[in-house]
């Protein structure tokens, strides 16, 4: 009996005691969570694309939280859901420019010169360690759809002369097309800028336009006729300056031979040929 009822002092002795060190701990190790932060979760897309800034939803509520992000740095809401956010948390909902992908290549199967015929593994990564993919014009888009794959919004389309087309509506600027383009000319832009240069070649003259019919020629005539500070010349190719969208204007675009610099007003660009 008496051995009964040590083993049962013992066993609740140890357990107060682990007890109070479970207590002691929850008070000096616990990490403080705002009670807004699960609402908040809630209230967002739940995409996780990271378009934000943010490796997912749930980071991007808790640097709402702490002030150091605005509503509208999420480009997946509706600017209703924004507003919903801004009054939930009761701050500025702040000012929502719209990024979209844009893709620095025309030059589809009727523009650029082939100069061999690819067969293989049905991607642009695959195609562009053997031979280029036979496309003359080794900055080119491939056009074998990896940014549509990687794509989770249909935001991207392939059209009938081989070039992706991205839909701004779609667009959320979370980047997989950039990360999945093995030739860097997809590029995350703001849309408040008209202006699209559709060319990624550094080359200048014959050597560009003999590659591809669109190509940009680097003869420049797009930054002599913009005002000065929206256009520059680099490595033979134009430069847009996208945070100078009061000097954006379309006669930068008049005088160019080759139709490699576009103006784009409404966002929508359907490229050279469309299927």
């Amino acid at each position: 009996m008496n051995d009964v009822l040590l083993s049962a002092a013992i066993m609740g002795g140890l357990a107060t005691l682990f007890g109070v060190i479970l207590a002691v701990a929850y008070k000096f190790l616990r990490v403080y969570e705002d009670p807004r932060l699960e609402p908040l979760v809630d209230m967002l897309p739940g995409t996780n694309c990271g378009a934000c800034g943010s490796p997912g939803c749930r980071a991007f509520a808790e640097s709402l939280i702490g002030g150091e992000s605005a509503p509208s740095g999420c480009t997946v809401s509706s600017p209703e859901n924004v507003d919903r956010v801004a009054g939930f948390l009761g701050v500025e909902a702040g000012a929502r420019v719209k990024i979209v992908a844009r893709l620095h290549c025309a030059g589809g199967r009727a523009q650029a010169k082939q100069i061999a015929e690819y067969e293989g593994f049905t991607s642009c990564r695959a195609a562009a360690v053997v031979g280029s993919g036979g496309k003359g014009c080794p900055w080119g888009c491939l056009g074998l759809a990896d940014c549509d794959v990687a794509c989770d919004f249909d935001a991207i389309r392939m059209n009938s002369n081989g070039l992706p087309v991205v839909d701004p509506d779609l667009c959320t600027a979370c980047g997989d097309c950039v990360e999945a383009c093995p030739r860097d000319i997809f590029e995350l832009v703001p849309m408040t800028m008209p202006l699209l240069v559709q060319c990624a070649s550094p080359l200048a003259g014959e050597d560009a336009t003999n590659l591809c019919t669109v190509a940009c020629d680097a003869c420049g005539r797009c930054a002599m006729d913009a005002d000065d500070g929206l256009i520059v010349m680099d490595n033979n190719l134009p430069v847009i300056e996208y945070a100078r969208t009061d000097l954006a204007a379309p006669n930068a675009t008049f005088r160019c031979p080759t139709g490699a610099i576009q103006w784009v007003p409404d966002g929508q660009f359907e490229g050279t040929v469309e299927g």
